[in-house]
């Protein structure tokens, strides 16, 4: 179990090594047996960080592919909705080389009486995919979200052709538990579903 600080530094860790100062080492065994023991390091996002995140943020966003977000959306409205202060929380993780591939956003998923339930956003540089770091950043925020207390954690709209991400959540314990039909336009295959996915914590 993770234990968080109020300002996200991890106070104690059993499979996640912690090293001193605000930065802590988020060990990807898929990627280690890929790609010879390397690691990502997972640690609070920084002002510095956007002009680094954004190159490849704008590119997912711009393809129509996997956000509900306005495809010409400029940095300065991203930077506004996914730059979170406490109590939502935005990290990013940079590679063995300091590269800065993926960052992901969690905080509670309604307010009141919906406040007990998380939920997180994810984006992964495409060039650098499918080397962990997306199933690294998803543990990240499960044990971000029980640390804080939160009881479930969900995600609201996993587009139904983006399989790569419905197969991550389903490994990491989400379900799908119902889904909005042709409420999201894809760019190439035309009207498809939503997916809400959850799991407890």
């Amino acid at each position: 179990m993770l234990r968080f600080a109020d300002d996200g530094r991890v106070e104690d860790y059993e499979k996640w090594a912690y090293w001193p100062g605000k930065l802590h080492w988020a060990p990807t065994r898929r990627r280690r047996r890929r790609d010879e023991g390397r690691e990502v390091l997972i640690r609070p996002a920084a002002g510095h960080d956007w002009s680094s995140m954004w190159p490849f943020m704008r590119r997912i966003v711009a393809d129509g592919e996997t956000y509900s977000y306005d495809r010409d959306l400029d940095s300065g409205e991203a930077k506004t909705m996914w730059m979170l202060a406490p109590p939502g929380h935005t990290v990013v993780a940079v590679d063995a080389d300091s590269a800065l591939v993926g960052t992901a956003k969690m905080h509670r998923n309604q307010g009141g009486p919906g406040s007990h339930v998380a939920t997180a956003s994810f984006m992964v540089d495409p060039e650098r995919a499918r080397r962990g770091t997306g199933r690294a950043l998803g543990e990240y925020a499960l044990a971000w979200a029980r640390s804080h207390g939160f009881s479930g954690m969900q995600f609201n709209a996993v587009v139904e052709t983006n399989t790569a991400a419905v197969n991550l959540w389903t490994s990491l314990g989400f379900s799908v538990i119902g889904t909005v039909p042709g409420a999201f336009r894809h760019p190439r295959h035309g009207d498809v579903g939503l997916h809400v996915m959850f799991r407890r914590l």
